[in-house]
């Protein structure tokens, strides 16, 4: 692997472990009112457990995207409590 794909890969590893914890954050912030929303939470903990599985393989695509996905969920709940 050359300098520059390897040092792109850091980065894009790092800033993977930044959104996982960010996530475990904003989790925290969402009030659980009904069972969807605990639903939804639950979806968002596995896209992020994905993540950290992804990443391990160093499949770091699959683990962005999975991230992503966990972010989404998790914004939209924020959205429907006012939280942003």
């Amino acid at each position: 692997m050359g300098t520059a794909l390897g040092d792109w890969m850091k980065k894009d590893e790092q800033r993977i472990i930044d959104d996982i914890d960010l996530i475990e954050g904003v989790i925290k912030e969402i009030e659980v009112k009904n069972k969807e929303t605990e639903r939804i939470i639950d979806l968002a903990k596995r896209y992020t457990q994905d993540t950290s599985f992804f990443l391990e393989k160093k499949d770091m695509v699959t683990a962005f995207g999975s991230i992503n996905y966990a972010h989404g969920l998790l914004d939209a709940l924020r959205i429907q409590q006012g939280k942003i």
